[in-house]
């Protein structure tokens, strides 16, 4: 797998996985507090992730990141976090089929937030794709 395209294949797992994350977390919230759920999964993935980083040799001390690391990381944590609760309260209340789609305005917005931030320029086709998703996430999002 050449690294030009290796990027897409990692996206489309993490897509697979983020679709089976709403099924498994809306049956997996039923009967307890959306919160208390996003604390379990939060538990599951440090000790998934710990023992991984460990096993493939990865593991360096944490201690010795720059400090621009660990405010940008702690600030992802931070919106990582937001964003669980959030969505586990949504599927929660909410159809999963419904949730996940507005979920994924994400995507318009990291577009808009790289271009304010990173200075990234997508191309007209790409906001063409884009702008397909925004309109996709207010098609479900007005009642009728």
């Amino acid at each position: 797998m050449n690294t030009s395209s290796a990027w897409f294949y990692w996206a489309i797992l993490s897509a697979v996985f983020a679709a089976m994350t709403a099924i498994l977390a809306k049956i997996g919230i039923q009967g307890i507090d959306s919160d208390l759920a996003t604390l379990v999964r939060t538990a599951v993935i440090i000790v998934v992730l710990s023992i991984f980083v460990w096993y493939t040799g990865k593991w360096s001390n944490p201690l010795q990141l720059p400090t621009k690391t660990w405010v940008f990381l702690g600030l992802s944590g931070l919106a990582t976090g937001a964003s669980w609760v959030c969505y586990f309260r949504a599927l929660q209340i909410g159809e999963a089929s419904k949730v996940a789609p507005v979920d994924k305005l994400s995507l318009v917005l990291v577009a808009v937030f790289a271009v304010a931030f990173l200075g990234e320029r997508p191309s007209l086709r790409e906001w063409s794709g884009i702008a397909m998703v925004a309109a996709g996430v207010l098609v479900l999002a007005i009642k009728r």
